[in-house]
């Protein structure tokens, strides 16, 4: 890894999954920057989301450009950002918007995941909008760049699991 260019890696999954405690776990381990997913959301997505309603493909375009923009602008610094990158196309979006951009998905049952968003407070998720992230969630293909793993463990232990995909990789 002497040589190595800094990893430049997308925390994707649905929410609840934990994007966001692995995303600063695993750029803390990496010593690069971590951006919040969420936060490049136009505040009418949020009040769309807070009200249930889940956003469309017309919603998420500005949002995906935002990321796009912020991977190209780490690429030789590397940087990790959670965001949910549920279809294939928004991951083709971000995929091209930098050379190397690794998607890590973090994979976990929906009972898993219900209970973790259950758990967990002052988020603007309701568990409703669960079901229809899993309806469109399209997996990882074999031509795309990156790993799923397993979310059962601890976050250290995912975290690890994690680093060891972005560094083989």
């Amino acid at each position: 890894m002497s040589h190595h260019i800094a990893p430049l890696v997308v925390v994707m999954g649905v929410s609840g999954s934990g994007k966001t405690t692995v995303g600063r776990l695993l750029a803390r381990h990496l010593g690069v920057p971590y951006a919040e997913g969420d936060d490049f959301h136009p505040a009418s997505n949020v009040a769309k989301m807070r009200a249930g309603h889940p956003l469309d493909d017309e919603d998420r375009r500005p949002w995906l450009d935002e990321i796009a923009r912020w991977l190209a602008g780490h690429a030789g610094s590397g940087g990790v950002v959670a965001c949910s990158a549920l279809k294939r196309r928004y991951r083709a979006r971000l995929a091209s918007a930098a050379p190397r951009v690794f998607f890590l998905h973090l994979d976990g049952s929906p009972e898993l995941i219900a209970a973790r968003i259950t758990a967990r407070q002052g988020h603007f998720m309701p568990p409703e909008l669960l079901r229809t992230q899993f309806a469109d969630f399209e997996p990882l293909g074999d031509d795309e760049v990156g790993s799923a793993i397993p979310i059962d463990g601890t976050p250290q232990e995912t975290v690890a699991l994690a680093h060891a995909a972005v560094t083989s990789a």
